[in-house]
């Protein structure tokens, strides 16, 4: 009985601490890639006509961060056994709006998206803005869904509650 208490807690505990582990990763590239990458790309002389692009990718970080630690507090939750909770649910809402501020974002960039792509006769470059937008789109659907399946299960558990 015991062994399978703490079998159950050490395994709870090893996947958060994995999914922490990459979250944390993701995190870590991304910012490598805004401090040490882009400034370099930002300031060549050949890039020239195209810093409100490169410059437009700062802007959706914010977001992406945020979300980011939204992850990393829901996954906290998870550990303290709070994961149908009404924090859980706020965190989901975080994400969420942080996932349809990255795809407004990038489909008011666009235009100039469509403008780069054009001049130098690169569609690779359409069709990364647009995967981000699909992408970001889809989780924030996903996030709904999760957050709608949540508050069903917490409306049951506050239910059973009352009942007892």
């Amino acid at each position: 009985m015991i062994k399978a208490k703490i079998y159950k807690f050490f395994m709870k505990s090893m996947s958060t601490f994995i999914l922490k582990g990459v979250v944390f990763l993701i995190g870590l590239a991304f910012l490598s890639l805004y401090i040490l990458a882009l400034p370099r790309i930002i300031g060549s002389v050949e890039m020239g006509g195209y810093d409100p692009l490169l410059l437009g990718l700062y802007i959706p970080g914010i977001p992406f961060f945020i979300a980011l630690f939204q992850i990393l507090n829901v996954l906290n939750y998870i550990e303290k056994n709070k994961a149908f909770s009404e924090l859980s649910i706020k965190a989901l809402i975080k994400i969420r709006y942080c996932a349809i501020v990255i795809s407004l974002l990038y489909i008011i960039g666009m235009p100039y998206i469509f403008y780069v792509a054009d001049k130098d006769d690169a569609p690779g470059v359409v069709a990364i803005g647009l995967i981000i937008i699909i992408i970001s789109s889809v989780i924030a659907v996903f996030i709904t869904v999760l957050k709608n399946l949540l508050l069903k299960v917490l409306y049951k558990i506050n239910e059973k509650e009352l009942n007892i």
